[in-house]
C-alpha cells in the first residue's frame, strides 16, 4: 500500500523544513508518509493545489505567499481559520478542502511552553498584517494579552486585520510612521518579510522596548538576523526566532491529519543545531 500524499506549497519553497519535520514525526509514530515541497506562484497556486488533489493528495501545508488564497479555496474551515481569514493547513474532505490555521497555537505553545513566557496582561506589537500575522493574532488575544497593536506598511491591511478580530479597544491598528508614539510593549513580533535581507538593518524606535520586552521573529535562520540584531541592540530581555513556532504548528497539522500529536522536543533540538543553515520561515 502506497503512503498517503502530503505537501507544502509556497514560493520560494526549496528552503522549507516542513518535509524533514513531518518525515521525523511520521517515523516516530510508525506512519507511512509521502510529503514533498511544491513551488507555485500566486497565479499558479489554485491549479497546483487541484492537480495535487487529483493525484491523490490528502493534506497540505501552505506557506508564504498563499495563506489567504488558501482560505478562499476552502469549502469549510475551522473557527480559528475563519477568524484569521488565512489557512496554513489543508485536509481533503470529499471533493473539497477543509482549512485550519495552526500558526497561532504553534506560536503560543512555543512561547509559553518552551520559553516559559506568561502572555497574560502583556501589550503586544504585531508588525505586519499578511497571512502570517492573521494566523497568530486570534491566538494571542485568546491567550489573554492586554492589547494588540498592529502596524503595517499598508494601513488598510492593518485596519482589516483589526476589524476581523472584533475586539474594539483591545486590538487596534497604528501607522508604521507613528510607532514611536505607541509607548512600550512587553512583546514585539515581526510577521513581515522586511528582515530577509540579512545585510540590511531593521529600523524600529527604541522607545518600543521596556525592561521586560521579548522580541520574536516569525522567520528563522538568516531571515531573522536583522530583526534579532535590532532586538539585542534595543536591550530586549529575550529574543527568539520562529523555529520553535514552525515545529509546534507542524505538530498541530500532523495531529489534524493523523489523529495524534507528536512529541516536538527531539525535532526542535535537531533543527536548532542546524539553525545557521536555515533561511526563512514557513
Amino acid at each position: 500500500m502506497s503512503a498517503a500524499r502530503y505537501a507544502v506549497f509556497g514560493q520560494p519553497i526549496a528552503h522549507s523544513q516542513s518535509p524533514h519535520i513531518h518525515a521525523a514525526f511520521a517515523r516516530a509514530q510508525g506512519i507511512a508518509l509521502d510529503y514533498r515541497a511544491i513551488e507555485a506562484s500566486p497565479q499558479e497556486f489554485a491549479a497546483a493545489l487541484e492537480a495535487f488533489a487529483a493525484e491523490g493528495g490528502v493534506g497540505a501545508n501552505v506557506t508564504l505567499p498563499h495563506k489567504e488564497a488558501a482560505f478562499a479555496l476552502c469549502a469549510t474551515t475551522t473557527s480559528r481559520a475563519h477568524r484569521a481569514g488565512a489557512v496554513n493547513t489543508l485536509l481533503r474532505k470529499g471533493d473539497g478542502w477543509h482549512g485550519d490555521n495552526t500558526d497561532g497555537i504553534g506560536l503560543v505553545r512555543d512561547l509559553t511552553g518552551r520559553h516559559g513566557l506568561d502572555l497574560r496582561g502583556r501589550r503586544v506589537l504585531l508588525l505586519g498584517a499578511g497571512g502570517a500575522a492573521r494566523g497568530i493574532a486570534p491566538a494571542l488575544l485568546d491567550a489573554g494579552i492586554l492589547e494588540l497593536v498592529v502596524a503595517n506598511r499598508s494601513p488598510a491591511r492593518a485596519d482589516a486585520l483589526v476589524d476581523a478580530m472584533a475586539e474594539p479597544g483591545r486590538a487596534i491598528s497604528a501607522y508604521w510612521e507613528d510607532l514611536r508614539e505607541q509607548g512600550d510593549f512587553e512583546l514585539v513580533i515581526n510577521a513581515t518579510s522586511a528582515g530577509r535581507d540579512k545585510d540590511a538593518a531593521f529600523q524600529l524606535p527604541l522607545s518600543l522596548v521596556n525592561s521586560l520586552t521579548t522580541a520574536v521573529d516569525l522567520n528563522y535562520g538568516g531571515a531573522a538576523i536583522a530583526f534579532l540584531a535590532w532586538a539585542r541592540a534595543a536591550g530586549c530581555r529575550n529574543s527568539f526566532d520562529g523555529l520553535g513556532m514552525l515545529v509546534e504548528q507542524a505538530a498541530e497539522s500532523f495531529r489534524l491529519w493523523h489523529g495524534v500529536r507528536p512529541d516536538t522536543d527531539a525535532v526542535y533540538a535537531e533543527l536548532r543545531e542546524r539553525a545557521s543553515t536555515l533561511v526563512t520561515a514557513d
